[in-house]
């Protein structure tokens, strides 16, 4: 019923914007052009606001614009990123032509640098990456944080190739620290978490972050990236960095924009449309602006061909009945009936921000955001030869060798087919229904050089899924399902009894499982004031109370062995949980000459659950060579709270374990019975101490770079450890959970780790440089990792040691530390030419290695570096129309790996030609333990480091109001 209401709110609000809203009332028009003073080139995108009031505009294509005033004499603020700002008073109504100043693209004021007065990126001793939305449509991505892949060198996020709760979200990380370690705000205020938990044995593995993909790109003005430790302005999740996500304020310009496109394969289809448009409010003292944007993207299937051999040998007895069925079955369906590779999703996003000026000193503002996705997937096929006699005793003549001269086929009234003389098996589908919302309101003030900023922000995310075409192995089948007439103990030809009686009356193939919500509400004052020319201060508050729930599934979901591919949630595993916390800060800077800063904060904690914390953070920054060139560094401590997630979440989860198919594991809250029996300690907070150093030049109005290191060390980072099975002891407490619950293994989650990681951020800008009827621009970015691995032993608890396990093992550190590529560039070009506009990007995705569960521990493998290259060409067709037109990975190149050894016997294995009974190498038989038998074209859980889907056509068409 929550959502309900809030989605009728959200509807009503809709309403409001597209059709009660008043219209500008009719006034005097100023019309003019705004270029560059450089070259005399116009500037498309500039903002144009008449002072005073929400009064304003874009520029078009050609520079050119029309604004209404309410009378003369008027002063418009003309703004753009990458120039000086400048007010132009206008005497009378008319054209005029308006010059900006280059060169100042990294002296745009932001948001994340300081807690005290607002500087700009050159003055702030902190690294800012500033990405506008133009950039970022250019990408031709269909998301929000796919573009950021291929802008942002230390961001980095890849679609998981199997499709269960992780399609409905991809993990994305900066600086190889996971998700849940950078801080996402929205116009400067914090984004809600996802309801969902990594638990996949995937990157991103135990971790849970904000849904940044839910953000519609069309609503985004500008995004900046703070590339630093800031837990002491901003609390907990920030030891990597912080997001600020920027939304538009335009209050009289928009667009509408129609998209679609497809792969070089023919799938992927997708279509979306997208409407961002601006009216003033209340006599032009308030804005308006709002975004639609919906979407749809079709299935795309990259499945590889199975490997009968490995098959035979992870599954059968081997005997040459065995041996034909398998063959038999995978003549008909060489990918094994397998669909991965990206999910068919459709989505709906609206979003609103809006402001209105209560007098010359005081401002409301708001926003607003409602997304609905849903998630079409798959889970693996159930092949027949899976499903041994054990699995079903009642079915036990339909399997190999029984009888072989039973040729038939039918299928039963559930799509289930029985074909030769087996079962010919199904595939689960994964359907998932996502919301998400987030809104803001607060006031801003100025009273005597006192900012003031007060606001309350609400949140959440829910998560509930449905699984069909599937079956509880435990319970439907019944004991009567074929009649031996002849009494031989074989099913022959005529004795199949009617397929309806196959299954008790009460069984079902479609289940709700349930799912899990988040949500939070954050209360935010925040006050500066300039003491002097020297000295800023500023200082604040906020109180956060956060809940999490994880949905009951239906009996049927859990019941036994629990919804074949996607357990139910337990009643008992159910509920909801809430914690809150407050935090203050106090933040001051001194500028103690005019090219030396210093700014130092400090803050405290208090949570609910876990008790205190208090870090500080030091920064500097020296200006030399008349400015051109900047010193900067920092040194802090930061921390992170255990998610409500990470606490409590326990649950049966169905996972690929290398060499033995589909098995159940248990995951086992910190806080529940099982772990005080097994000696589980609940979780503490993340510690962090992080240091960077750096260099920002501005050489010429055409030349800025900026070259950054930095030094990151996390004491008691929390990780969801491998999977411990049993010890050999049946009466040893894991033991006995774990037969207790029909479980394969555990999992649990502990701060099991200390970490250090180091790495080099480069930018470097070179635009405006003539070349023949136009201007040419470069760009050049890079992440280098020079370390990131584990600090000291890890964190066992004694049942594990005694179990001779470990809670992080080698594929553990992988998926932590080297899952993600080692360096990564992107080297950008695009060139101006008249109504024609050319983009191209190459981005290097440097070298992942992996050591995979199960493989031998002689033998790793590795991504080989790779170039992937994008192509953007944008063409003014006129005053109001625009044509975009994509090629993602225009060389259609895809991820490719190889084995490499570890030592003497490694190299071994890999030069070993000799075959087993089955005719499998070695190395074979090592390579099909990592793909599921050659299942997915390249692995299966552990992803790559870009794209498996190859070459992607896109095109976008706009209409400017």
């Amino acid at each position: 019923m929550e959502n309900a209401s809030f989605q009728t709110k959200a509807v009503r609000l809709l309403f409001l914007v597209l059709f009660c809203v008043p219209l500008v009332s009719m006034a005097q028009e100023v019309t003019g052009t705004v270029t560059s003073s450089t070259d005399n080139q116009p500037l498309p995108g500039v903002n144009i606001v008449q002072k005073g009031t929400a009064k304003g505009t874009t520029t078009d294509f050609d520079g050119n614009f029309s604004i209404v005033v309410s009378g003369f004499p008027s002063t418009l603020v003309v703004s753009y990123i990458g120039f000086a700002t400048k007010e132009v008073v206008v005497s009378g109504p008319g054209a005029i032509t308006i010059q900006l100043d280059e060169g100042v693209a990294l002296d745009e004021v932001v948001m994340v640098g300081s807690r005290a007065v607002a500087r700009s990126s050159t003055d702030t001793p902190l690294p800012v990456d500033m990405v506008g939305v133009k950039e970022l449509q250019n990408t031709g991505q269909v998301t929000f944080d796919k573009s950021l892949q291929y802008k942002i060198p230390s961001f980095n996020t890849v679609q998981t190739p199997v499709n269960d709760a992780t399609s409905l979200l991809d993990p994305y990380e900066i600086r190889n620290m996971g998700p849940s370690r950078t801080l996402i705000l929205i116009n400067g205020k914090r984004k809600n978490l996802s309801a969902l938990l990594y638990t996949q044995t995937s990157p991103g593995r135990g971790e849970t972050g904000a849904d940044i993909a839910a953000i519609p790109t069309d609503a985004i003005k500008r995004v900046e990236i703070l590339r630093d430790g800031a837990s002491a302005q901003y609390g907990s999740d920030a030891i990597a960095g912080v997001m600020n996500i920027i939304l538009k304020d335009n209050a009289s310009a928009g667009y509408a924009s129609l998209r679609t496109g497809i792969s070089s394969e023919g799938d992927g289809e997708s279509f979306a449309f997208a409407i961002n448009n601006g009216t003033s409010i209340f006599d032009d003292k308030g804005f308006i602006n709002y975004t639609i944007d919906l979407s749809s993207i079709g299935q795309y299937n990259r499945p590889g061909t199975v490997n009968a051999a490995g098959e035979i040998a992870d599954f059968t007895g081997g005997t040459a009945a065995d041996i034909a069925f398998v063959n038999e079955f995978l003549s008909r369906k060489p990918d094994a009936g397998n669909i991965n590779g990206s999910p068919e999703t459709t989505s709906s996003k609206f979003l609103v921000n809006g402001g209105v000026d209560l007098s010359e000193s005081s401002e409301l503002y708001f926003n607003a955001a409602y997304v609905y996705k849903k998630v079409n997937s798959f889970a693996n096929y159930r092949v027949p030869y899976w499903r041994t006699i054990e699995s079903f005793p009642y079915l036990g003549n339909f399997f190999p060798g029984n009888n072989p001269n039973n040729t038939g086929a039918f299928t039963d009234a559930y799509g289930n087919t029985f074909q030769g003389n087996g079962y010919d098996g199904y595939v689960p589908t994964f359907d998932g229904d996502l919301n998400d919302y987030n809104g803001t309101i607060g006031f801003k003030a100025n009273n005597n050089d006192w900012f003031y900023d007060a606001s309350v922000t609400v949140g959440g995310n829910r998560q509930t899924y449905r699984v069909r075409n599937s079956h509880n192995r435990n319970e439907v089948f019944s004991p009567a399902v074929f009649n031996d007439a002849n009494g031989n103990g074989v099913v022959d030809a005529g004795e199949l009894i009617p397929s309806s009686r196959l299954y008790q009356e009460n069984s079902q193939i479609s289940f709700d499982p349930g799912g899990t919500q988040f949500n939070h509400i954050v209360g935010n004052i925040d006050i500066s004031k300039s003491l002097s020319d020297q000295v800023s201060i500023g200082f604040g508050a906020e109180f956060r109370s956060e809940t999490f729930t994880i949905i009951e599934g239906e009996l049927s979901s859990y019941d036994g062995g629990g919804a074949d591919s996607f357990a139910g949630n337990r009643p008992e595993n159910s509920g909801k949980f809430n914690r809150y916390n407050f935090g203050g800060y106090f933040d001051v800077a001194w500028d103690v000459s005019e090219e030396f800063l210093l700014n130092g904060t400090i803050r405290t904690e208090n949570y609910s659950d876990f008790g205190n914390a208090f870090v500080w953070k030091v920064s500097s920054r020296y200006k030399l060579a008349e400015d051109k060139l900047t010193l900067r560094g920092s040194l802090s401590t930061g921390f992170r709270a255990p998610t409500l997630h990470q606490i409590f979440t326990q649950k049966a989860q169905y996972s690929f374990v290398p060499g033995q198919g589909i098995q159940v594991g248990g995951l086992v809250s910190n806080v529940s019975p099982q772990a005080r029996l097994l000696g589980i300690p609940q979780l503490d907070a993340e510690e962090s101490t992080n240091f960077t150093i750096g260099v920002g030049g501005k050489i010429t109005n055409s030349f800025n770079f900026t070259l950054d290191y930095y030094n990151i060390s996390v004491k008691d980072r929390i990780v969801l450890g491998t999977e411990i099975g049993p010890s050999g002891d049946p009466t040893n407490p894991l033991d006995v959970l774990l037969s207790g619950n029909n479980l394969s293994d555990v999992s649990f989650f502990s701060n099991a780790l200390d970490t250090k990681t180091s790495g080099i951020d480069l930018v470097a800008n070179y635009r405006n440089i003539p070349l023949g009827a136009g201007f040419l621009g470069l760009n050049l970015s890079g992440n280098y990792t020079i370390t990131n691995e584990r600090d000291g032993d890890v964190k066992n608890i004694r049942l594990v040691e005694n179990a001779g396990q470990s809670v992080v093992n080698e594929t553990q550190e992988a998926l932590f530390f080297t899952s993600r590529p080692q360096t990564k560039w992107i080297l950008g070009a695009n060139y101006d030419i008249g109504d024609l506009a050319f983009t191209l990007n190459n981005t290097y995705f440097g070298k992942t290695t992996f050591n995979q569960q199960g493989m031998d521990s002689d033998l790793f493998t590795e991504f080989i570096p790779k170039i992937v290259t994008d192509l953007s060409v944008n063409w003014d067709a006129s005053e109001k129309v625009s044509i975009l037109f994509n090629i993602n990975n225009l060389l259609n190149v895809l991820p490719e790996w190889e084995f490499k050894a570890e030592n003497a016997a490694g190299q071994a294995i890999i030069d070993d030609t000799s075959t087993n009974a089955l005719g499998i190498t070695p190395i074979q038989e090592q390579s099909n333990l990592i793909t599921f038998n050659q299942r997915y074209s390249q692995m299966t859980y552990d992803g790559y480091h870009f794209s498996q889907l190859g070459t992607l056509f896109n095109l976008a068409v706009t209409y400017r109001f």
